[in-house]
């Protein structure tokens, strides 16, 4: 039983924790960035894009919708310490309707959604921008932990970020190739976002889209060359698509040249390629287990068939006071199906345990053995996902109860072929 037990147990909590974390790799992209991302070619901004958004939420797919403007660049968030940064400029509260960025605020989580902003207190024409936690400070060695309280020190610290755009002159004739155009602009820290995702903690900036686009695009209004879509729970992806589709058609046939070339993907199509790669190593490994698992077929027809070979007596005293051989072998195969029932009820309920408690078991093997299982900067996440898959539960404990039953077939017909008059000849 207790074999069975630990295997059910091993391949549950495996395949949950495997299963936990592909579901938390592809929520993630879903949640921080929407259902549907509209993305401009190379070099391109959509202007109006306020238009194009309310075209959008009028239709029934499509729940709410936010611009970003996307760069890249480098923060100087205190003297001497550069970092490489990706670039956001976003609207406030327009981005807290599609993306949970208000709870992973430090300073404004707990504020109403429509007074989160940019704004710095006691300076009004401030530029103001939120940074993830990882760019401004790394994770203890250690622990894997961020020291928050250091980051809280650094609210509406000044710093400055260097970025920029390719631009053509136009009074070459040559046809050379534009030049980068340098930009730097200074803000305050305004707030700090720690989303638990690493990508987003590591190398997010975020300032208002109007600064961003005034400084990389100054002769031009404010622009946009990504669009996040939050669709309305229910609705079917494929149908949602079709729609942004044709609205984007319609807004931008007349007003942009490549519109044709603008791509509409959906959160789940971003990192499709890599989940099927997680999802193949997965069923390696649970094959690898499964293998092992096999064992208890034999560890079950050993302790059956050692009952067998120690109990001939009492299975011949059955067998002449009329049971016959039939019933005999089914009492053993019975016996090896409770075996593999109540084995794999155990089985679920250490898996259940197991995965319901394994981030505090992870931080005490860091604690005991200064042994670091899980790095965010290696997993994507800063905590363990601790779902339970219930949909591998029925399989595997069915697996488990019939390895059991199967282990007791070859005993329970040597057991039904003891002949009473040769085990009890000399009683």
């Amino acid at each position: 039983m207790a074999a069975v037990a630990l295997s059910c147990a091993l391949l549950i909590a495996t395949d949950s924790l495997f299963t936990g974390f592909i579901n938390a790799v592809e929520s993630s992209v879903s949640r921080h960035l929407g259902d549907i991302i509209l993305e401009a070619p190379s070099g391109r901004t959509i202007t109006e894009y306020d238009s194009f958004i309310d075209s959008l939420c009028d239709t029934d797919s499509i729940e709410s919708a936010t611009a970003v403007l996307s760069s890249q660049g480098l923060l100087l968030s205190a003297p001497g310490k550069v970092k490489a940064a990706r670039i956001w400029g976003i609207e406030l509260p327009r981005r807290l309707a599609v993306t949970p960025l208000h709870e992973a605020l430090l300073f404004q989580k707990d504020n109403p959604a429509e007074q989160v902003g940019f704004s710095v207190n006691g300076k009004p024409d401030a530029v103001g921008g939120i940074v993830g936690i990882g760019v401004l400070t790394q994770p203890d060695e250690a622990t894997d932990e961020y020291d928050v309280d250091a980051v809280k020190g650094m609210l509406r610290q000044r710093m400055a970020l260097t970025t920029g755009s390719m631009v053509q002159d136009c009074s070459n004739t040559d046809g050379s190739q534009p030049r980068f155009s340098r930009k730097v602009i200074k803000f305050n820290l305004t707030d700090v976002a720690m989303t638990g995702v690493h990508e987003f903690d590591q190398s997010f900036v975020m300032l208002p889209i109007e600064e961003l686009s005034k400084t990389i695009y100054p002769e031009k209004e404010t622009v946009a060359n990504l669009i996040h879509i939050r669709l309305t729970p229910g609705a079917d992806e494929e149908k949602a698509m079709a729609v942004v589709r044709g609205v984007w058609r319609s807004f931008s046939e007349n007003r942009f040249d490549w519109y044709a070339f603008a791509s509409v993907t959906s959160a789940k199509q971003l990192n499709a390629q890599l989940i099927a790669e997680y999802r193949k190593q997965m069923t390696v490994l649970l094959f690898i287990f499964g293998l092992v698992s096999v064992g208890i077929i034999l560890l079950v027809f050993c302790v059956f068939y050692l009952i067998v070979m120690t109990r001939r007596k009492d299975i011949g005293v059955l067998k002449s006071c009329g049971v016959s051989s039939g019933s005999v072998a089914g009492l053993f195969v019975l016996f090896g199906t409770v075996v593999g029932v109540v084995g794999s009820v155990a089985g679920v309920g250490l898996g259940w345990l197991i995965i319901d408690n394994i981030n505090a078991i992870e931080q005490a093997i860091a604690s005991v053995f200064g042994i670091k299982l899980w790095k965010a900067s290696t997993y994507m996440f800063t905590q363990i996902p601790n779902t339970m898959h219930w949909g591998s539960v029925l399989w595997i404990s069915a697996a488990g109860i019939i390895a059991a039953a199967v282990g007791s077939l070859i005993p329970a017909v040597a057991a039904a072929r003891v002949k009473p008059v040769e085990t009890l000849q000399y009683e």
